[in-house]
């Protein structure tokens, strides 16, 4: 069943990304990169009155690259940068095997890509948009001196 749960919410987000484009409205991005494979991304955020307003992304990788990417969005928006980066932690320790019940509750849909642990190969393409978030938010706070 988790199997199953987690080809679906992947298949989904990658035939049908609805955070896959250009963001005018952007006050951030950040380009992310995966060597090993040649995933490409670019952030972008809007970040307004200390929340995410809104979010995309733009580039070229695997279904795991962009289907993570998509489902990042899905879970920031709406957030401030400071819980975006609690997500980003709690994923990374997600996709590193430590993650409590609680804790992989909080990760909603983002959930379904827990067993890319057990696939080294795809680790990174699955950490390149959080990754890519930690990047672009601890030079958003460097910019604005928080």
């Amino acid at each position: 069943m988790a199997d199953n749960f987690y080809n679906e919410v992947l298949l989904d987000h990658n035939l049908h990304p609805m955070h896959l484009h250009e963001l005018p409205c952007a006050t951030c991005s950040n380009a992310g990169l995966n060597p090993t494979c040649g995933d490409q991304l670019t952030l972008h955020l809007a970040i307004e009155d200390g929340l995410i307003t809104d979010g995309s992304f733009t580039g070229v990788g695997c279904a795991v690259s962009q289907a993570s990417a998509d489902i990042m969005l899905d879970l920031i928006i709406g957030k401030t940068p400071a819980e975006a980066k609690h997500l980003k932690e709690l994923f990374s320790k997600m996709i590193g095997g430590n993650i409590t019940e609680d804790e992989l509750d909080e990760l909603e849909e983002a959930g379904a890509l827990q067993n890319i642990s057990a696939m080294p190969a795809r680790v990174k393409c699955a950490m390149l948009g959080w990754n890519t978030l930690g990047k672009l938010l601890d030079e958003a706070a460097e910019r604005s001196g928080v």
